[in-house]
C-alpha cells in the first residue's frame, strides 16, 4: 500500500516537472503546474493520515512506524513541490535572479532528498521487509483485525504464516510473509526507474534556470 503511493507519487513529481504553462505575457515558460501538483499531492497526504478508516486499518499503536513514511514523504514533497512552483513562476514573469536562485535551490534539495531516501531505502530493504513481515505476523497470531488481515490476503493472494500456514486446501497459497517480500522486491526495480527519470529531469531543470538566471544577469549588463 504504501509502495503503491510512493509509485504514484513520483509519477505526479514527474508530469508536474514536464508540463510548464506558456505565459501570455511576457512568452515565457513558467512552472504553474507545479503549484497544483504540489496542492494536490499535500491534500492526498493530509487525508491519509487523518483519514479515520486509514488510521483505524493501520492499527496506529502497533505498525511500524515505516507504514506512514510514504505519507510522510507525500506531505513533505507537496509542500515543497509548492514552494518550487512559486519561486519559478514568479522568478520567470519577475526575471528576478533570487528567485530562480531559489529555485534552483530547491531543485537541488529535492534531489539529493531523494538522492539519500533512494540510499536509505536500499540499504534498509530487508529491515523494511522484516518490519512489514513482523506486524503482519502479530496481527495474524493475535487475531484481533481481521479487516488488515483479509486485506495483505487478497492483494498478495497469500494465506497464514511460516509457522501457521493455511489449512489444507489453501496449500497451494504461498504464506503472507513470503508473499510481502516478493511483493516489495517485485515493485522496487519500478521505483528506481521512475526515480532516476524524475531526477534526470531535476537535473534539466537546475541547467535550465541557471541558463536564465545568467541570461537575464547580462541583458541587464548590456542595458
Amino acid at each position: 500500500m504504501v509502495v503503491g503511493k510512493i509509485f504514484i507519487l513520483n509519477v505526479m513529481l514527474l508530469l508536474s516537472f514536464m508540463l510548464p504553462v506558456a505565459d501570455d505575457t511576457e512568452g515565457k515558460t513558467s512552472r504553474a503546474p507545479l503549484l497544483l501538483m504540489g496542492s494536490f499531492v499535500l491534500a492526498v497526504g493530509l487525508w491519509l493520515r487523518f483519514d479515520p478508516e486509514t488510521v483505524s486499518l493501520l492499527n496506529v499503536d502497533k505498525a511500524p512506524d515505516t507504514f506512514f513514511i510514504g505519507v510522510y514523504i507525500l506531505i513533505g514533497a507537496g509542500s515543497m513541490v509548492m514552494l518550487v512552483g512559486f519561486f519559478g513562476c514568479c522568478g520567470a514573469v519577475r526575471e528576478s535572479q533570487c528567485l530562480l536562485g531559489s529555485f534552483f535551490a530547491c531543485l537541488l534539495i529535492i534531489f539529493g532528498a531523494e538522492v539519500a531516501a533512494g540510499v536509505f531505502g536500499f540499504l534498509n530493504k530487508d529491515k523494511i521487509i522484516k518490519d512489514v513481515q513482523t506486524f503482519y505476523t502479530t496481527t495474524y497470531n493475535e487475531s484481533n483485525n481481521s479487516t488488515l488481515i483479509l486485506s495483505y490476503q487478497k492483494v498478495l493472494n497469500c494465506c497464514g504464516t511460516i509457522d501457521r500456514p493455511c489449512p489444507e486446501p489453501a496449500t497451494t497459497t504461498k504464506d503472507c510473509e513470503t508473499g510481502i517480500k516478493d511483493f516489495f522486491n517485485s515493485k522496487l526495480y519500478i521505483i528506481g526507474y521512475v526515480g532516476i527519470g524524475i531526477a534526470g529531469v531535476m537535473i534539466i531543470g537546475m541547467i535550465f534556470s541557471m541558463v536564465l538566471c545568467c541570461a537575464i544577469r547580462n541583458s541587464r549588463e548590456v542595458i
